[in-house]
């Protein structure tokens, strides 16, 4: 019987699409060209790497229902041109689906079943179909119910509690009633996520980790509103309470987007093959599982059990980058987290600004945070998500 030794995985590069806005820019691009040109891009990057060592691609998807059909990750590895011997993997774990792609994929690589491998993640939120239950007789004549594949839940299930399919928005209006945040720390921790992308995107920081989709005119982000103000974002009315109570606004929780993200993962033989210097070294992962409704605080746990298992603290991290589904759940991650250093929590702006494209983020997040630790030289990072249906989930990454 044979032992097999747990290799290093190192991320040898990252790129992602600027994210677009919902009806925007990327409107008229397929998630399965979408993700194409992120696959194809890391491979355009590493002319020294054969495409056909690459083991394996691995992307998350959170809705699959149109275009993204039919395996995603495998449509990305033909449209890109790669050999055909190269699979592809589809995964979904909601808003954490381009990170599961990531760890997924450096397991593999880990347990030595992978050299090389691409990971990341893909959503058209604008493009997401509408579809329809089919009926429980043939031919039937009277109406059906269309559902948007959009966001959120549908065709749910009568079996399951009430209080865990409630909306996304009202399970953040929890969160902020639970941590005592108001509607005004919420404004302003969106008006600090869109200054912060606007000053990185103006100082070049995401010049290594864009590539925008050929024949469209969007080069940076589109949702960024550089010049808000909490006045402007005072004037918006909640979205999901209605009865004087609410806090969550359009203007303190992430969009609706789409765009792509991608990684080059490998072990040692395969980071020699592609003669490159790689950004940063996967240490540890973790997912957890919380109540439904409270969602937004799966970070809390999926963060600590990370860091125990890569032997680090929260004191320890030099580059955090936490998802914003909205400001009043990374506020309270925030709150359970006090000897983290808020400077280094998402210091390029975040998902509030920058856009949430659900299959994508996690993608995003790793790729930013491994960029982040090779313009500083050392130190370790963090990428951590909170999912729809109550779960966590969070990688630790090192240079």
């Amino acid at each position: 019987m044979s032992i097999r030794t747990v290799r290093d995985v190192y991320v040898v590069d990252a790129v992602r699409t600027p994210i677009g806005k919902f009806g925007g820019a990327l409107a008229g691009v397929r998630p399965d060209d979408l993700a194409a040109h992120v696959v194809r891009a890391l491979v355009d990057r590493t002319p020294d790497l054969d495409p056909a060592r690459i083991d394996d691609v691995v992307f998350g998807d959170a809705n699959g229902a149109g275009e993204d059909n039919r395996d995603v990750a495998r449509m990305a590895v033909l449209l890109a041109g790669l050999p055909v011997t190269v699979p592809g993997a589809t995964v979904n774990r909601l808003c954490g689906s381009g990170l599961e792609a990531v760890i997924q994929a450096a397991r593999a690589i880990a347990l030595g079943d992978a050299s090389v491998a691409i990971a990341g993640g893909v959503e058209s939120m604008t493009r997401a179909p509408w579809v329809v239950q089919k009926p429980e007789r043939a031919h039937p004549a009277g109406h059906q119910q269309m559902w948007s594949t959009t966001l959120g839940w549908r065709m749910t299930n009568p079996r399951m509690p009430a209080e865990w399919t409630g909306s996304l928005g009202e399970g953040a209006e929890l969160i902020a009633e639970k941590h005592g945040i108001t509607r005004e720390a919420q404004d302003a921790f969106a008006l600090d996520s869109h200054r912060k992308a606007a000053a990185a995107w103006n100082a070049g920081l995401y010049a290594d980790e864009v590539v925008p989709y050929p024949g469209v005119e969007l080069l940076r982000d589109e949702c960024i509103r550089e010049g808000s103000t909490p006045e402007a974002l005072a004037r918006l009315k909640p979205a999901f309470r209605t009865d004087g109570t609410g806090t969550v606004t359009a203007g303190n929780a992430s969009p609706l987007n789409d765009g792509a993200a991608a990684l080059l993962l490998t072990d040692e033989e395969g980071l020699a093959a592609t003669g490159r210097e790689p950004l940063a070294r996967i240490s540890a992962s973790a997912v957890t599982g919380i109540e439904p409704q409270f969602f937004g605080l799966g970070p809390v746990d999926a963060v600590q059990r990370a860091l125990a298992k890569a032997g680090r603290e929260l004191s320890d991290l030099t580059a955090f980058e936490l998802n914003e589904a909205f400001a009043a759940q990374a506020l309270g991650c925030l709150a359970a987290w006090p000897e983290l250093d808020p400077a280094v929590v998402n210091p390029r702006g975040g998902a509030i600004a920058i856009g949430h494209p659900l299959g994508a983020s996690g993608a995003r997040l790793a790729g930013s945070v491994a960029h982040q630790l090779a313009a500083a030289g050392s130190g370790t990072g963090m990428a951590a998500l909170c999912i729809g249906v109550g779960q966590g989930i969070a990688l630790v990454l090192e240079r």
